[in-house]
C-alpha cells in the first residue's frame, strides 16, 4: 500500500490526494506535521528517495532561512531539524515499498506504482 506524507495546508499535496485517488491506488495517509517522525524514520525515507537530507529541506521556508541558512550542517543535524521543525520537509512524499517520489509534479508519483 502506498503512504503519503501529506500536509493539509498545501496544495501540492492536496492535488497528490486526488490524483492518488483517481488511480484506484489503496494508500494511507501520515499527517507528518502532527505525528512527528522519528530520527530512523526519516533516515529511512530519506534513503528510500535516494537523495541527500539537504535535498529534502525547503530551503525558502522562513524557520530555514531565519535558523539555518548559510550554516555548515551535517546530514544529522539536517535530519534533526526536519524532525524539530517538520514543515521544512518538501512534500508530498509518496512511498511504495522501497521506492518514494518527492511528487512535485505529482505525475513523479507513476514512477512508483
Amino acid at each position: 500500500m502506498l503512504q503519503i506524507y501529506h500536509n493539509s495546508r498545501c496544495t501540492k499535496s492536496r492535488e497528490c490526494l486526488a490524483f492518488l485517488e483517481k488511480t484506484g491506488q489503496e494508500y494511507e495517509v501520515v499527517k507528518y506535521l502532527e505525528a512527528i517522525l522519528s530520527f530512523s524514520e526519516l533516515e529511512a525515507i530519506i534513503k528510500k528517495l535516494r537523495i541527500k537530507p539537504i535535498e529534502l529541506i525547503r530551503q525558502k521556508e522562513k524557520i530555514w532561512t531565519e535558523n539555518f541558512k548559510g550554516k555548515i550542517l551535517s546530514d544529522r543535524e539536517i535530519i534533526q531539524a526536519m524532525i524539530s521543525y517538520p514543515i521544512l520537509m518538501e512534500r508530498p512524499i509518496v512511498i511504495n515499498g522501497e521506492k518514494a517520489v518527492i511528487a512535485r509534479p505529482i505525475e513523479k508519483v507513476v514512477m512508483i506504482f
